[in-house]
């Protein structure tokens, strides 16, 4: 498949209505059998073409009635509002799987299992994450707010760490897992609270994940 070369690398937060332990990172249905969250990612190094990314953040809400694999999804790209012109297209076309290999990353996925994609919004999105301390804030004014936190042992109180390894994984190889508290106002709403939260680094290409 030809087309525009791109990498993107950086730190990822993430959150949606499932448990700590996710089942859709385990092939499993997803708590209760339907699927809506977020992800935002703090660019540190990319490029689409010759069109340079760095320093940018973007976000991406979503919503499935079942799991992802059904279908009949919905998803909203949200852009940070300092990207020029030519940096809000390349971005556009990243999260919406364009100009990526069939099935090479989750944000193809995202795109092919949605009926309704909502034009991307550009917006200032404020971000930070920490992913070994498990810990993150992510606020999009009038659209989204997110903390993340480590889990917390119900019955010592003391932080509980976890991680997933996912050697072939098509968003992430390695991530710390966390609780997250979450509320959109967006197209797409979520009232999510100390449901799923994930820290990770991201490394994408147009072929998948970039293995190191």
């Amino acid at each position: 498949m030809s087309g525009v070369d791109w990498y993107v690398e950086g730190i990822e937060f993430g959150s949606c209505n499932c448990v700590y332990a996710c089942p859709c990172q385990f092939e499993a249905l997803p708590t209760g059998g339907y699927c809506r969250g977020f992800e935002a990612v703090h660019i540190e190094k990319g490029r689409f073409g010759d069109v340079v990314l760095d320093g940018l953040n973007v976000a991406l809400l979503y919503a499935w009635p079942g799991p992802i694999f059904e279908g009949k999804g919905e998803m909203l790209a949200i852009i940070d509002e300092r990207a020029d012109a030519r940096q809000r297209d390349a971005l556009s076309k990243i999260l919406h799987g364009e100009e990526t290999d069939a099935g090479a990353t989750h944000w193809w996925v995202y795109r092919s299992m949605s009926d309704t994609v909502h034009p991307p919004i550009f917006k200032t999105i404020e971000f930070e994450a920490n992913v070994d301390a498990r810990s993150g804030r992510v606020m999009i004014p009038g659209v989204l707010e997110s903390m993340g936190r480590p889990i917390k042992s119900p019955a010592t109180g003391a932080e509980h760490r976890v991680r997933i390894d996912i050697p072939n994984g098509i968003e992430f190889e390695f991530a710390e897992i966390g609780s997250a508290t979450t509320t959109s106002r967006s197209a797409i709403r979520l009232d999510l609270t100390d449901t799923y939260g994930q820290f990770n680094r991201l490394h994408h290409s147009r072929s998948g994940v970039v293995h190191r």
